[in-house]
């Protein structure tokens, strides 16, 4: 098992790059803002389950692969930037329907399954966070005690607790400005258009940062 001080230490480093608001929460924000709080908190679960798939595969040394192949870094980047793009032009051309979706603050009726895939596959196709687990991960393992495979997953459970409960927090927020906005449909239109072009926003810097030589 992961030792004390060694856990300590992760989860400290870990709620300190969970706390300053990255892609992973513009992309909730996106959704709370488009969608509504129960699509927010159903993409977070699906980006939660997402990385953490990502945690698995470099326990099991995938990551590896990527750190080392520009053209694997590259392919699962631009697939995620386009993946992005796509959902926030489809919130951007949905906004007008918000207002007959949201009646008296009530939410937009979306389908979970779909919501948790869509969290799920950005989550999974995040090649920084492959490779910042790849780098960091075994930094805080201790060798000696054994059972590599099982620390990296220990340590990466404990980042994903972390990183699940500020961007639900942050989901809640985004929602609750939403609901504000509901009163009026014209408001609405603009803030599902605001959480549309905040996807597309985030899409195109996922593909143009991060290049690797």
């Amino acid at each position: 098992m992961v030792s004390t001080d060694r856990l300590t230490a992760f989860a400290a480093l870990s709620f300190v790059l969970i706390v300053i608001p990255g892609p992973s929460v513009l992309f909730v924000v996106g959704r709370a803002l488009a969608q509504g709080r129960r699509a927010a908190l159903t993409t977070v679960v699906g980006n939660t389950v997402g990385g953490y798939l990502l945690i698995v595969a470099v326990a099991f040394g995938i990551g590896s692969v990527v750190e080392r192949s520009v053209l694997v870094f590259t392919l699962l980047k631009l697939a995620g930037a386009g993946y992005l793009v796509y959902l926030g032009v489809k919130a951007w051309r949905g906004r007008g329907a918000l207002g007959a979706a949201f009646s008296g603050g009530a939410e937009e009726r979306t389908d979970s399954r779909r919501t948790f895939r869509e969290g799920l596959l950005v989550g999974v196709s995040n090649p920084k966070t492959m490779v910042f687990f790849a780098a960091v991960l075994p930094q805080f393992v201790d060798r000696g005690q054994g059972g590599v495979v099982v620390q990296m997953l220990v340590l990466g459970l404990v980042f994903s607790v972390i990183a699940v409960t500020f961007d639900m927090l942050w989901g809640l927020l985004a929602a609750g400005a939403r609901s504000w906005f509901a009163r009026s449909p014209r408001r609405l239109s603009l803030v599902g258009g605001v959480g549309g072009l905040t996807m597309i926003g985030l899409g195109v810097g996922v593909a143009v940062t991060g290049r690797r030589d």
